[in-house]
């Protein structure tokens, strides 16, 4: 007698919630609750005793309505340069052996682990017309630092491994007898990639995609350093808030906080979303 593999080895869960309750649940409750939930709720419940019309005021200023086309626009961007390089880079590592991988394949994850201030720094340093870079952009009339452009590659920076990390896993998944014997039935290189590599790897692609614009909507260490936070420039929506602050307007901080949180809970829906699609794509 055989035992199917898709039978599961848990014990079955009881019907009443309350008999779920355990140590394990408490403590993801509590954990949650502190972490996550409670600093949320006191945004919501600051941005409650604003009546409806100030609030409307407060988050359409024309300056707050600036710095969401620039952010959102300029993550935007950030995000379709890393959803293309980002899936090259994947592929380059997985499908090809070459000295000092580990070493490249570990450089990825450098935006995770550094200070986003630390990199502000090193970005503004070699992209400015002194720099490394710079220098040999600003002859054609190109500036980085403190322009609109500079907050762009700061948050193509700080997003590269979401789109990598994304695909990399799929790709190693990805059975490569499948590519062989499309060569085999007469496709060629392009077909085979657009009909047999491109569609398993699309779910992984948007999920990447969706998280490094997430991550680049929320930056501001390495852009107030590299951008001159001018309105109507390069001023960013985050940025906005800290300045709010500095003013102590309370209330205008709390309509821009609220505007980016809203937004931000959308784009976590949506990746979930892409997660629960590529898991039904998977299986």
């Amino acid at each position: 007698m055989t035992v199917s593999n898709t039978q599961s080895t848990f014990p079955p869960a009881p019907k009443n919630w309350l008999k779920r309750f355990s140590l394990p649940w408490g403590l993801t409750i509590t954990y949650i609750s502190i972490v996550l939930l409670l600093p949320v709720a006191a945004l919501m419940l600051q941005a409650a005793t604003l009546s409806p019309a100030e609030f409307w005021r407060l988050a359409t200023d024309p300056i707050a309505l600036s710095t969401y086309n620039i952010t959102f626009g300029t993550a935007f961007f950030a995000a379709a340069i890393n959803c293309v390089a980002g899936t090259a880079t994947a592929w380059v590592l997985v499908r090809y052996d070459f000295p000092l991988k580990r070493v490249l394949d570990a450089v990825i994850d450098l935006p995770f682990a550094l200070p986003t201030a630390v990199a502000g720094i090193t970005l503004t340093t070699v992209y400015s017309e002194q720099g490394w870079i710079g220098s040999f952009l600003s002859p054609f009339g190109i500036r980085v630092s403190f322009t609109r452009l500079g907050v762009a590659v700061a948050m193509v920076f700080i997003s590269v491994p979401f789109v990598v990390r994304s695909v990399q896993p799929v790709l190693q998944e990805l059975d490569y007898t499948i590519e062989e014997a499309a060569w085999s039935l007469g496709a060629s290189q392009w077909e085979t990639c657009w009909r047999v590599v491109l569609p398993p790897l699309i779910p992984a692609i948007l999920t990447g995609t969706t998280q490094a614009f997430a991550r680049a909507v929320g930056e501001y260490g390495s852009v107030v350093l590299i951008a001159a936070n001018i309105p109507y420039q390069d001023l960013i929506a985050p940025i906005l808030v800290f300045q709010r602050l500095e003013q102590n307007d309370i209330a205008g901080a709390t309509a821009i906080g609220t505007v980016l949180l809203l937004i931000s809970l959308v784009l976590l829906l949506m990746v979930n979303l892409l997660q629960a699609w590529r898991q039904r794509h998977d299986g």
